[in-house]
């Protein structure tokens, strides 16, 4: 949707701006007016704000910088203009209307402060302080695994690549919260570190009855939060509390086996090995210790991860129940060289076992502020 308004504001900002420069170009004389009196003060008021309406949509149109605050300024700068010239110019009004309430809507939705902003902010900062150790994936490292879990490390070919610290993501899917409610789509992003601090920041965008709805999951220092804002404006969901600290600690450690499994080597696990196919796994961080079932098939496939640590939330976050959680059958795959997972989530509860998300993430990216590092020391180098 904040795509969509962007284009609206480009197309709008585009044609007032190039009316604003006709009304400057009459003040300033350049186009004889007899309605319009000479007057370079308001020419050069007209042409002040028909600059700032072009740069607002060329940085809509490119997605560059923070184009909505720049689109409210020369809406006011508009409107100053228009009020000189009532009579010839009071249509355009409208477009400053237009101009204004996407702009705004923006700022709550892309600005710091935004749900958005701060995924940026706490995932930029995560990823700068993840550990920066080199070295790769040995099989002496897989020696201290169990047998099933080594082989699955070697399965996802982690052997021989670098071992992992952090991972960004780039995802899409559909939730719902019940069996009786209808599939939302979404989008999202996030990043998750791993190490003596693990975080883990996840930003989802879905729409719900043609309404956006952003929820934000931010873990750190063994602590969760979980927000979500109707329109970026209406808290719908702010959940937080011991439960919650618990349940992401699950997650950090499902992303670390699904996502990031070559991390396993040197992840603080204790493992119990069940037979040949199952393996419990107690992660620790912090005050937490959670823990997982951990199912693979023969080949040393995940099949399943099973916890009872990760306890479900009501729709507006401010109550739990404890049902099993499980992520079943995650489907690896390379596609055009890049490393992608489909994947479900499900909740065990009296009535069976519900699947209520179904996700695919179309990028990740491993070690990702190793690269932003070499970006930048390449750049200093050429300075």
């Amino acid at each position: 949707m904040t795509g969509l308004l962007r284009w609206v504001v480009a197309v709008v900002a585009l044609g007032h701006g190039l009316v604003h420069l006709v009304f400057a170009s009459e003040y300033f004389g350049w186009i004889d007016d007899p309605t319009l009196s000479q007057s370079d003060r308001l020419g050069g008021l007209w042409l002040t704000a028909g600059l700032q309406l072009l740069l607002t949509a060329a940085l809509a149109a490119a997605d560059a910088g923070p184009w909505w605050l720049v689109g409210i300024v020369a809406a006011l700068v508009s409107q100053a203009a228009i009020l000189t010239a009532w009579g010839e110019a009071g249509t355009g009004t409208l477009a400053n209307v237009v101009l204004l309430v996407v702009a705004i809507y923006a700022l709550l939705s892309l600005g710091r402060r935004s749900l958005r902003g701060q995924w940026t902010a706490r995932a930029d900062e995560a990823l700068s302080a993840a550990p920066s150790g080199t070295g790769v994936v040995t099989e002496d490292d897989l020696a201290r695994l169990p047998a099933p879990v080594a082989a699955y490390v070697r399965q996802c070919g982690a052997v021989g690549q670098p071992r992992p610290h952090s991972i960004r993501a780039e995802f899409h899917g559909r939730i719902r919260a019940d069996r009786d409610q209808q599939w939302m789509p979404f989008t999202g992003r996030q990043v998750t570190t791993f190490g003596p601090d693990p975080r883990r920041y996840f930003l989802m965008d879905a729409t719900r009855a043609g309404l956006p709805v952003t929820v934000l999951h931010c873990y750190a220092l063994g602590t969760a939060t979980m927000r979500g804002k109707v329109c970026s404006t209406v808290t719908v969901l702010d959940a937080a509390g011991p439960e919650l600290d618990r349940g992401e600690t699950v997650t950090v450690f499902n992303d670390l086996v699904l996502l990031a499994p070559g991390a396993l080597v040197d992840a603080p696990v204790e493992w119990t090995e069940l037979d040949d196919r199952r393996v419990r796994a107690a992660f620790t961080n912090g005050r937490h210790t959670v823990s997982a079932e951990l199912v693979f098939d023969d080949s040393g496939r995940l099949v399943d991860f099973v916890s009872r640590d990760r306890m479900r939330a009501s729709a507006d976050g401010r109550s739990f129940d404890a049902q099993d959680w499980s992520t079943p059958d995650p489907r690896r795959r390379e596609r055009s060289g890049v490393h992608v997972l489909r994947g479900t989530a499900r909740w065990r509860t009296p009535d069976g076992w519900l699947t209520y998300v179904e996700l695919d993430f179309d990028r990740i990216e491993t070690n990702p502020e190793v690269q932003r590092r070499h970006v930048r020391d390449a750049e200093r180098t050429r300075v």
